[in-house]
């Protein structure tokens, strides 16, 4: 079956594709800021043998630059993925365990949790009440308030104990070293 293939629209109106009479130029040092007709811009442009970029076509009238449209989106392209390489991904780890946790399992935990919070994770600490042992919240509360004390060193309490359904959880954040 054949199907046409579908053209991507541009980001910015570019030449003759703009569709106002007048616009503001603005960014060129040989020609003056200013409002001019949509012809002497175009003029302008292909004097130079660049194009007329319309960057901002909300405004009245609306603000176009005459530039290499594209080195331009060359250079967009190439500032996006450096803002992205900047960005920090924090990932959330989940650890989760019952109100009548023994010692050891409890120290094995934090054990996982320091790794986490060491590596840069946040990490997500659920106690879950199965059946009756929704009785014992306190004892849940209890549980991961001393395991926020224990791993201290490594990462601050970011949420107090909060209780949702039948699991009361809190988050911790990595502590800048």
């Amino acid at each position: 079956m054949y199907r046409p293939l579908l053209q991507k629209k541009d980001a910015h109106r570019i030449n003759q594709s703009i569709d106002s009479h007048k616009i503001r130029l603005v960014g060129d040092s040989s020609i003056e800021n200013g409002i001019y007709s949509i012809q002497e811009a175009i003029l302008f442009a292909k004097k130079r043998e660049l194009d007329l970029v319309e960057i901002n076509p909300k405004l009245d009238p609306p603000v176009c630059k005459i530039l290499d449209y594209k080195k331009f989106l060359y250079e967009q392209k190439k500032r996006k993925k450096q803002f992205k390489a900047k960005q920090v991904k924090v990932n959330t780890k989940e650890i989760r365990f019952g109100p009548q946790i023994g010692d050891h399992d409890g120290k094995v935990k934090i054990k996982s949790a320091e790794k986490f919070l060491m590596r840069g994770d946040k990490v997500k600490v659920f106690v879950f009440f199965k059946g009756r042992s929704i009785v014992y919240k306190d004892q849940g509360k209890i549980k991961l308030l001393k395991f926020a004390e224990e791993i201290e060193e490594y990462g601050k309490v970011e949420q107090m104990p909060v209780m949702e359904g039948k699991r009361m959880y809190m988050i911790l954040a990595p502590k800048k070293f």
